[in-house]
């Protein structure tokens, strides 16, 4: 007698990551809303976020291509961050740059460069990181 085996279980498909969705739509719909939701929790409720696309701003630099970038500015104005997304994608080159009192940032650091998987979660927590290292979030 021939033993009957039973077919094999449907593998349930699993829902896609939310950082693969498509580049814009993630940053307008995931990243910008919860990393705002996060200064907002962090006690900086002035936060303004915004997602542009336009040239890299720094002093004594001219790029002269726009790159995808987070512009965060708060108390009324005088404190601003930029994270800068060079390759128009959450794991190509990314950058960091910071200012105070409306001058243009001076230095351009790199970002998540160590990370092998990128998490929304991971990018707020760097982006707050980030932040935190100015001491602009609190005293440390």
């Amino acid at each position: 007698m021939a033993e009957e085996t039973k077919p094999a279980a449907k593998k349930k498909a699993k829902p896609p990551a939310l950082e693969d969705k498509p580049f814009t739509e993630f940053m307008e719909q995931h990243f910008t809303p919860t990393l705002q939701e996060a200064f907002g929790k962090a006690g900086l409720s002035d936060m303004k976020i915004a997602f542009t696309k336009k040239p890299v701003s720094l002093a004594g630099f001219d790029s002269g291509e726009d790159c995808w970038q987070i512009e965060g500015t708060w108390q009324q104005g005088t404190r601003q961050f930029n994270l800068y997304y060079f390759d128009e994608d959450l794991k190509g080159n990314k950058g960091f740059s910071s200012a105070t009192h409306g001058a243009n940032p001076s230095t351009l650091e790199s970002f998540m460069i160590d990370e092998r998987k990128i998490t929304l979660d991971l990018m707020v927590l760097y982006t707050l990181q980030r932040i935190n290292g100015e001491k602009w979030l609190g005293r440390n």
